[in-house]
């Protein structure tokens, strides 16, 4: 009888293992949005978050003189939900309308089969890798995608630095550490960050996917506008969890059925970007980035043509995006640009 061999992985590839693995990968088997699914995102909460961020569209379309053609793209579009409110909202404004190219940025066929059935548009396109021939503007949208990607977990023991691995056998996990030599880890960390640190928390794919944007926004124009929770601190947390039935779970457990994210840290984000030198970033919490662009003043003018109930329901929703204890603190807004571009509408 064979003895069950045990597989040791580096925590970024054991997230990849059970997020993205082909056959058993979390992403690539299952719908995980919704009430039936494992969470809600902003789009599946209100219509007003997409016309906020279609509302935010259209100024910067403006501010670049309205190009003729201008590429409109989403990292990882969950189920569709944004990129639908955003191409239906868009049909009020003709001209920019008309010179968007929409298109999605998604590696889960499970994903693509139910953004297709949910956006009835002839104007979007699926991409599988980030390659662009022709030289439009391009708009890239990120809405909860960096906190999915695969992260490290390194750690300082007196002088010595430690990489967390996992360790699996029949599904289960297991924490293991190896000693690294942390120079190999500077190409990402730079040695300001490293010096301050006694735990880092951050995802190399990440920053992979920064600076290949951070390229093809110096070539074409445009930016990236990000959408994610996190915190602002000159110091690393540790925040890996995962998420199974809307409830936190333990990672190590049922592989391949459970979400595995992480909180981003906003403040080494903004580090990285200066470190790329042709750009730049600024940031802001979810409640005031959503104030700025003006979705009380919408809430108000859908809702005096609503039922009392319907209407309850719509500030409630509005509610959960902004109000502080719920998503309007904890996510933050993020726009990445050419650093000479002065465009800071709804921050």
């Amino acid at each position: 009888m064979k003895k069950n061999k045990s597989k040791l992985l580096s925590l970024d590839n054991f997230i990849d293992y059970a997020l993205y693995d082909k056959k058993k990968g979390y992403y690539i088997k299952k719908n995980p949005f919704g009430k039936n699914g494992d969470f809600i995102t902003a789009p599946n909460i209100s219509i007003l978050f997409s016309e906020m961020i279609s509302i935010w569209l259209v100024s910067y379309w403006n501010h670049l003189n309205q190009p003729k053609k201008i590429d409109i793209i989403e990292l990882g579009a969950g189920n569709g939900a944004l990129m639908k409110g955003i191409i239906n909202t868009l049909k009020n404004f003709p001209n920019f309308y008309n010179s968007c190219n929409f298109l999605i940025y998604e590696k889960s066929k499970t994903l693509i089969d139910i953004q297709k059935k949910n956006i009835s548009s002839q104007k979007i396109s699926w991409k599988k890798k980030l390659e662009f021939k022709k030289k439009n503007p391009i708009i890239f949208i990120a809405n909860e995608f960096f906190d999915a990607l695969p992260i490290k977990h390194l750690t300082k023991i007196k002088t010595d630095w430690y990489e967390k691995y996992v360790e699996i056998l029949q599904n289960k996990g297991k924490f293991r550490q190896k000693k690294i030599d942390i120079k190999k880890y500077k190409k990402d960390l730079f040695s300001e960050i490293i010096k301050k640190q006694k735990f880092i928390e951050y995802s190399p794919l990440s920053l992979k996917y920064l600076r290949d944007i951070g390229k093809i926004i110096n070539t074409n124009d445009g930016g990236l506008l990000l959408f994610d929770y996190g915190y602002s601190e000159n110091k690393f947390k540790d925040t890996l969890q995962a998420i199974q039935n809307h409830k936190y779970a333990n990672i190590l457990d049922n592989i391949g059925n459970r979400d595995i994210t992480y909180n981003l840290n906003f403040y080494f984000l903004k580090k990285f970007i200066q470190s790329l030198k042709k750009l730049k970033s600024i940031y802001i919490n979810q409640r005031n980035f959503l104030l700025n662009m003006g979705i009380m003043q919408r809430a108000e003018i859908i809702s005096k043509k609503l039922q009392f109930s319907k209407k309850a329901d719509l500030f409630y929703r509005v509610g959960r995006l902004i109000d502080e204890d719920k998503m309007g603190s904890l996510f933050k807004v993020m726009f990445i640009t050419k650093k000479n571009n002065s465009f800071k509408v709804g921050f």
